[in-house]
């Protein structure tokens, strides 16, 4: 045998070694947070009403990061998503304490992100601004909408028939995990399953070929950024009912919490892009890690501490993982 022979030989389980850790480093990262929080905490943490509340408490984070997947997955992304599930949640409220119809009130809501979609998505992709300056101009305005609508104040004396959305159960399963399986089924057979989606793959993989293929790019990224304002808008919805109340900044923490799902779930099944399957292991891990650092009585400052250090680790991952594709 020649030495090259030899070389390549022993070269092999090195490559194969990285390319397992590549395709389950961060699952594997996953059961060891498991692990430790279940030998710390085993009564607390095992407890299946407290699993149940893990996916309880991470549903609005899931349906945020479902739409903020087909967004990255064309290649751009929204900062404004947390305020404006802030602002959706208090126009829900504002119009349901003047005695609005609960479905015109939610529809309501929903068609406000819509429309606040829409403004993102055609200044970005029609008049070719950076979607990172527009979304954060309009988050900006969003919270300050929010701020102004409440005058800062927390708006409370929800009627009983709309707090059955955050707070009801179909069973003992509650009623936002059964909303959070639909927004991911429905953007998974969107983005997996359809011509659309895989246009979009396309827009984020190459946008200048996608444009010469013939793909309409200005209007499928507007689409997406319609559908990551709606999505953000039933968040906000979601986490009014839920909390019984509108806080004009309630829904701020979950723009990073989903960035942090979205690129975590870009290291895991179609390595290097935004996949449903993936942010849905990706909102699990950031669900699991929250709740049981709560349990452990963790400072909840070191926790966004924590936060931003998963984000910044799962985007070099998911470089990494391109880079090697």
């Amino acid at each position: 045998m020649s030495a090259s022979a030899a070389s390549r030989d022993n070269a092999r389980p090195q490559v194969k070694r990285r390319a397992l850790l590549r395709t389950y480093g961060t699952f594997l990262g996953f059961l060891l947070i498991v692990a430790a929080f279940a030998f710390l905490r085993p009564r607390a943490f095992l407890n299946p009403i407290n699993l149940r509340n893990v996916l309880e408490q991470a549903s609005i984070l899931a349906i945020i990061s479902f739409v903020m997947t087909i967004l990255m997955a064309t290649g751009k992304m929204d900062l404004s998503v947390g305020s404006l599930a802030s602002l959706s949640g208090v126009v829900v409220a504002t119009l349901l304490l003047k005695e609005m119809n609960l479905l015109l009130a939610i529809a309501a809501s929903l068609a406000l992100g819509m429309l606040a979609g829409a403004l993102n998505g055609a200044l970005v992709s029609y008049l070719g601004l950076s979607d990172f300056i527009i979304t954060l101009a309009t988050m900006t305005a969003f919270r300050g909408l929010s701020l102004w609508l409440t005058d800062g104040a927390t708006i409370f004396g929800l009627p009983p028939a709309f707090l059955t959305i955050g707070q009801g159960t179909v069973g003992s399963i509650p009623v936002p995990i059964f909303i959070m399986l639909g927004v991911m089924i429905l953007c998974w057979l969107l983005l997996d399953q359809t011509t659309l989606g895989r246009r979009w793959y396309a827009i984020g993989g190459n946008e200048e070929a996608a444009f010469l293929s013939g793909i309409n790019v200005r209007r499928l990224r507007l689409s997406a950024f319609v559908l990551s304002g709606t999505g953000a808008a039933l968040a906000g919805v979601v986490l009014t009912s839920r909390l019984a109340s509108a806080h004009p900044l309630a829904g701020e923490p979950f723009m990073l919490s989903s960035f942090a799902a979205v690129f975590l779930g870009m290291t895991m099944f179609k390595e290097g892009q935004a996949n449903i399957p993936g942010t849905f292991f990706g909102v699990l891990f950031m669900g699991v890690l929250n709740n049981g650092l709560n349990i452990l009585q963790v400072n909840p400052y070191i926790q966004i501490v924590l936060t931003g250090s998963i984000i910044i680790l799962s985007v070099l991952a998911s470089r990494l993982v391109r880079t090697q594709r």
